[in-house]
């Protein structure tokens, strides 16, 4: 039933933003017990476990630009989508509450993503990043179910690598809904923009790639 789907990615999307962002709020109060190395490695591990849990249920998309991009290479129905959508940002909303509950003295950005340096360095970034992302998902995924045994690992591992080069400059979001959360909670808004355009850009600059790459197996 599409509830189930719906309320896969309510749970899934939580459960990625929780862990995430609390494992950058307790890295930010313990002196940097956790590592920038660490908080990386608990974003790729966590959407690898995700995958593997929910993948055969709603896809695992966990991520507004990743539903966007199935959306654009036919592979999710226009009515799936704001239903797709809602439950992504709910679930993050959701998430980024528990973690301010939990942390009520500890943190004030609760895992936001903010830029580094320049908001044009960041978007561009962030583009990229999506791009290679959603490149990886949609030679990976088939339909609701992922393809073979390696995928979860694959776009784990994609997530992970992404967030170590990356997450110091832009905080490789990658995923409006991981942006989105943290900032209604948190207050920081500033640079909200940044992180809701340039992952849908970058997912969906993905598919005509996809096109060229491969035959009718990618996108229809």
């Amino acid at each position: 039933m599409s509830y189930k789907r719906y309320f896969a990615e309510l749970i899934g999307t939580f459960i990625l933003v929780f862990a995430g962002t609390a494992a950058i709020v307790v890295n930010d109060i313990s002196g940097g017990a956790i590592t920038h190395v660490g908080i990386a490695l608990v974003f790729g591990l966590v959407v690898a476990a995700l995958i593997y849990t929910l993948g055969d249920i709603s896809g695992a998309h966990l991520n507004p630009a990743v539903s966007i991009g199935f959306w654009a290479a036919g592979r999710l129905h226009a009515r799936e989508l704001p239903p797709y959508l809602f439950s992504q940002s709910a679930g993050a909303l959701l998430a980024s509450l528990a973690v301010k509950l939990l942390f009520l003295n500890g943190h004030t950005s609760l895992g936001a993503t903010l830029p580094a340096g320049g908001a044009g360095q960041s978007f561009v970034l962030e583009v990229i990043l999506s791009f290679i992302l959603m490149l990886t998902i949609i030679n990976v995924a088939t339909g609701a179910k992922e393809k073979g045994l390696m995928a979860g690992v694959a776009v784990g591992a994609v997530v992970g690598l992404e967030a170590l080069f990356a997450g110091p400059i832009s905080g490789a979001s990658m995923n409006p809904a991981r942006s989105l959360g943290p900032a209604l909670v948190s207050g920081h808004l500033d640079a909200l923009w940044i992180y809701l355009s340039a992952p849908l850009i970058g997912a969906c600059l993905a598919i005509p790639c996809c096109r060229c790459l491969r035959e009718k197996e990618c996108c229809i």
